[in-house]
């Protein structure tokens, strides 16, 4: 109870700061996430259509994934994108490919055959089976994917604070250096609630995005 004092504290004298960090934590988060689905989408769309691309925008994204964050924050720094926001966002777009890719692909072409040939019957193109059919149906799962990755990069991106991206992070490295818990802990509650705040947004809009039918 002490140490929740203790932090509470910190938070309402420093509130300024900590303020500064959450909304630095929220553009750390959301440019890579927003450029990771208008990249990643339309790709993976595509890679349904053409099943060769398929192999090589996953395997890029899965390979990513196998790299230590910490490793691939350093590897922003030694091909020259200096320190700061912009290494980190791009170690971040890059990080939240994977689920956003994969989730698309499979509900794409998860959608039953017998549904496909219903409407290849009744006349639809290939792209108004996409449109009409094949992506209302996948909604639920991509919109999962995009959950996955946004849930998982507000955790990575307190680690930009390391190459000086500033967000919670610094709070929480601050903290760490001082020795003192309180400022590690006004770091670290707000990147909680931050995550747990996404997952339940998300969530929301999942099932809203999701055909009524469909809802469970």
């Amino acid at each position: 109870m002490h140490l929740l004092y203790d932090t509470w504290l910190y938070m309402v004298q420093h509130g300024g700061q900590v303020w500064q960090c959450t909304v630095q934590q929220i553009y750390l988060v959301a440019i890579p996430v927003a450029a990771a689905i208008v990249v990643a989408l339309p790709l993976t769309i595509l890679a349904t259509r053409v099943r060769l691309l398929y192999p090589v925008i996953m395997g890029f994204s899965n390979g990513v994934q196998t790299i230590p964050s910490m490793a691939l924050l350093v590897l922003m720094i030694t091909v020259g994108l200096g320190i700061g926001l912009l290494p980190s966002v791009v170690a971040l777009f890059v990080y939240a490919l994977m689920p956003i890719v994969r989730n698309t692909y499979v509900g794409i072409t998860s959608v039953p055959a017998d549904v496909k040939e219903s409407a290849v019957g009744m006349g639809t193109t290939r792209w108004q089976l996409l449109w009409l059919v094949e992506l209302p149906l996948a909604l639920k799962v991509i919109v999962a994917g995009v959950r996955s990755s946004l849930v998982s990069t507000i955790g990575f991106a307190t680690l930009a604070a390391l190459i000086g991206a500033g967000g919670l992070g610094s709070l929480i490295l601050q903290g760490l250096g001082m020795a003192d818990n309180a400022t590690v802990l006004a770091g670290t509650l707000p990147a909680v609630a931050m995550a747990f705040l996404a997952e339940f947004v998300m969530g929301r809009v999942e099932r809203w995005l999701t055909p009524r039918g469909l809802r469970t």
